[in-house]
């Protein structure tokens, strides 16, 4: 049963809690498979693979040395003590970007420097700190090693056809390294979300513009246009649509065969939230997911599937607009990008203590927006930036934001709390 059929005794929509709500549309969205296509190296950072990929060789190629020194016999410096050194003759030098010419031969060894290949009958390096010059052919060790001090032996990084990275592994900077020390010059990732963005309302006008009496300039296309953008998302902006249903329709019909994500915010009245309702519903298979959640800011959230693409109606208040992003938009462009984990829970926190008493009501989700003050020696204070949620300025001063859970009915002054910073 989804949410939008739990009423209540007198015929109302019961509000979703944020958890389920969450959960319906993941489960949803779990039965869509993202596009894939290869991608170049270059261009693949955050990029999520869309297969393993195996090691197509050893790394590294040949034994290397991992500190600058001579390569030796290990053998040769058994017993060595700075006051019974060994002594052994320099009988070469290995240069970077060159194969050793000859072998290391007995009570011999060659000059070499990181990174370089290990020559011949040598399986250790004495860094250059435990030894003392006796002239230019011949040292002192001061020091015994065993075979395989300071090398780094072949395939010890990744060795052949084992596994470099794996399916849904989103890459980092050290991960394009590994690739690129393995070789690879192309992967297979899941193709970047695609979004379609309108902004709804007959009062609404674009950001540039100086408003009359009456109008407001459109917040939310921009700010939700840049969310979208820093997941790696692509998004196509299809402006402000007029609140006549068939424009509305035709626009929001548009935006569903194009992308696989369509958001729309605008008037908060229960005429825009019921036509929104409408053309949810009239685009169907299955429709409305979820209408309300107990959270606040954000209560008027609409969630919806029209076939392959996922909708929803955001609330017009920038703030509401926000925490609704982040809590159920930023989870399906993860999820249409393939990541395993959509709802992740690595993001960066910060623990800190609550300055003021706050109440709140049972049976919601509060989200409040916090400034943090750094204290000597004591976790930073939680500066609460309070407003209503159509203060966007609340969301631009505040550091973070953390959660009054829906079984509590607000948390007291020095009261604990993890706070989810803002990038």
């Amino acid at each position: 049963m989804k949410s939008n059929d739990l009423k209540d005794m007198l015929g109302r929509v019961k509000l979703t809690p944020v958890q389920k709500a969450q959960s319906i549309l993941l489960q949803e969205l779990s039965t869509i498979s993202p596009g894939t296509h290869c991608c170049s190296l270059a261009d693949s950072l955050h990029r999520v693979l869309a297969s393993d990929i195996l090691s197509p060789e050893d790394l590294p190629p040949y034994p290397r040395s991992t500190m600058d020194g001579f390569a030796v016999r290990a053998e040769d410096t058994f017993g060595a003590t700075p006051s019974m050194p060994a002594y052994l003759e320099i009988d070469g030098e290995v240069r970077m970007g060159q194969m050793p010419e000859g072998s290391v031969k007995k009570s011999k060894c060659y000059r070499i420097a990181t990174g370089g290949m290990l020559p011949d009958d040598s399986d250790a390096v004495m860094m250059f700190e435990h030894t003392i010059p006796v002239d230019d052919q011949m040292i002192e060790v001061v020091k015994s090693i065993g075979s395989g001090a300071n090398v780094i032996k072949r395939g010890e990084d990744i060795q052949k056809n084992s596994p470099a990275l794996l399916k849904g592994h989103s890459l980092r900077p050290q991960d394009l390294g590994l690739l690129a020390g393995l070789g690879i010059a192309e992967v297979e990732v899941f193709a970047k979300a695609k979004v379609g963005i309108l902004s709804t309302g007959d009062e609404i006008i674009h950001w540039s513009e100086t408003p009359p009496p009456g109008k407001i300039r459109d917040i939310n296309s921009l700010t939700l246009t840049a969310a979208c953008e820093e997941l790696g998302a692509e998004v196509t902006d299809f402006g402000i649509v007029s609140d006549e249903e068939d424009i509305f329709f035709n626009t929001v019909k548009q935006a569903v065969a194009e992308n696989n994500i369509v958001l729309f915010s605008g008037g908060s009245s229960v005429g825009m939230r019921d036509l929104g309702e409408r053309v949810i519903e009239k685009l169907g298979n299955p429709g409305i997911l979820v209408h309300g959640v107990a959270l606040k800011p954000g209560k008027p959230v609409l969630i919806g599937l029209c076939h392959n693409t996922s909708i929803f109606g955001l609330p017009g208040h920038p703030v509401s607009a926000m925490v609704c992003f982040e809590l159920f938009v930023k989870p399906a462009i993860l999820s249409f990008a393939g990541h395993v984990n959509p709802l992740p829970k690595h993001q960066a926190t910060i623990r800190a203590k609550l300055d003021r008493n706050l109440n709140s009501a049972a049976g919601r989700l509060d989200c409040i927006r916090v400034q943090l003050q750094e204290q000597k020696d004591e976790l930073p204070r939680a500066i609460p930036v309070l407003g209503r949620s159509g203060a966007i300025s609340t969301l631009s001063r505040a550091h973070g934001y953390f959660f009054i859970d829906e079984t509590s009915q607000g948390c007291n002054k020095e009261t604990e709390v993890e706070v989810h910073l803002l990038t």
